[in-house]
């Protein structure tokens, strides 16, 4: 019974989470949500390369090296192509073969 309750208030808040904006910017969204729609986006993606760069060891070029080469390719290759997923695979890969072939 507790099982089917936990999964009861877990779908009634998602449920509550997704609807809710619906509800209460019917009319018009105000200036400031519209903002906070655009920039945002930008500042996870930020802090999640903040992140992820975070334990990098810039005093030598083999833990340094890897992820400036990843970091520029997801750049480029979504400058070319515009295919986040590609360029999540991409950067992926690079990155997995310097560190396991060449800075080992």
């Amino acid at each position: 019974m507790y099982s089917y309750l936990l999964i009861f208030v877990m779908a009634a808040v998602t449920i509550m989470i997704r609807f809710l904006p619906f509800v209460v910017f019917r009319k018009k969204v105000p200036d400031f949500i519209m903002y906070l729609g655009r920039s945002l986006p930008y500042c996870a993606m930020a802090m999640l390369v903040v992140y992820c760069l975070r334990n990098c060891n810039v005093s030598s070029l083999s833990g340094f090296l890897p992820e400036l080469m990843a970091v520029v390719t997801v750049i480029f290759s979504y400058k070319w192509k515009h295919n986040t997923a590609l360029s999540i695979v991409i950067s992926t890969l690079i990155y997995m073969l310097l560190v396991q072939l060449v800075f080992v």
